[in-house]
């Protein structure tokens, strides 16, 4: 027999198993069919035959179904812990091929904070794939714990000391904070001329913070924390730096926030020989996942276009 001789029944067979590898990697990181679903874009009935076809193919079951949630049978774990990284170098392998021609192609699942989100990551995100029309960015903005495997998230920014055993991380620069105030409120009220000052002023506090009010400042290597009385508290960089620029109190603002305020005067640096406390700004992607040409090229965009922006 030649090797042609049955030339559809080979490619079939090998895109049947591609699709359903894509399908049960997908559900098993997200936990449902449903979820598999929306990430592959395709209806929740194709991602279960999918999935159904390679359990009968391979003559094994892989999941254990129930109405709420799907769990991994023994046999399921292991190939779980071998599929990823095969359907990773696939799709690295065919994006090398096309991507020298055609640009980057396919979509890529970010994951940021709401407002770092909002004040950098979308516009940093517009740079990167203005050169690439065949490339689909899906951002996704929560200042909530998102589980990368179950979202489909193929990178995440994050701010702060990030040490999750199952994440890769790369430092790709640093957020620095300042003190401010409206020239309206330093008008009626005194500006403080040390960290202790801070006591006898309405504060700002963002409760995103690790200890949202416990302000820690640094001077000539010497740091000072300052348990600062609390007028408003808000879960939002954005809306701290509103409410100073209102004249309701002092705010400790991240750089990203703040903008030209400072230039236009909207805000006033206070203290400014003290300084903040830089806060780590990272990428993190699944351990032990092969990262597609794609995302690689955005991880080496962003360390670029983050020094540029001067957090670098």
């Amino acid at each position: 027999m030649m090797w042609n001789d049955f030339p559809q029944s080979v490619p079939d067979i090998t895109m049947d198993l591609i699709d359903g590898l894509r399908a049960f990697v997908a559900t098993a990181e997200s936990g449902s069919f449903t979820g598999a679903a929306e990430r592959l874009d395709m209806s929740n009935r194709l991602t279960s035959k999918y999935v159904a076809e390679l359990e009968a193919r391979l003559g094994v079951r892989l999941l254990q179904r129930t109405t709420r949630q799907v769990g991994l049978t023994p046999s399921g774990e292991t190939l779980l812990a071998r599929a990823p990284a095969l359907l990773d170098d696939l799709d690295a392998m065919l994006a090398e091929v096309t991507d020298d021609r055609q640009g980057l192609s396919g979509t890529l699942r970010i994951s940021a904070p709401v407002t770092l989100g909002e004040k950098y990551v979308q516009g940093m995100l517009s740079r990167f794939a203005a050169p690439h029309p065949r490339l689909t960015i899906d951002l996704r903005l929560s200042d909530a714990f998102v589980d990368l495997a179950a979202e489909g998230i193929d990178l995440a920014f994050r701010v702060g000391d990030v040490a999750i055993s199952s994440m890769t991380r790369r430092k790709l620069g640093a957020i620095r904070s300042r003190l401010v105030a409206s020239p309206d409120y330093l008008a009626r009220h005194p500006a403080p001329q040390a960290p202790e000052d801070l006591q006898d002023h309405a504060c700002i506090v963002d409760t995103n913070r690790a200890a949202p009010a416990h302000w820690r400042l640094t001077r000539d290597g010497e740091s000072v924390s300052v348990q600062v009385p609390t007028r408003f508290m808000v879960n939002s960089a954005q809306v701290a730096r509103d409410l100073a620029v209102a004249g309701d109190g002092i705010a400790f603002c991240p750089d990203f926030v703040l903008g030209d305020d400072l230039e236009a005067r909207r805000l006033v640096h206070l203290l400014p020989d003290h300084d903040a406390p830089a806060h780590p700004l990272s990428a993190l992607w699944l351990e032990g996942r092969t990262l597609p040409r794609k995302t690689r090229a955005l991880i080496d965009f962003a360390v670029e276009d983050i020094r540029s922006s001067g957090m670098g």
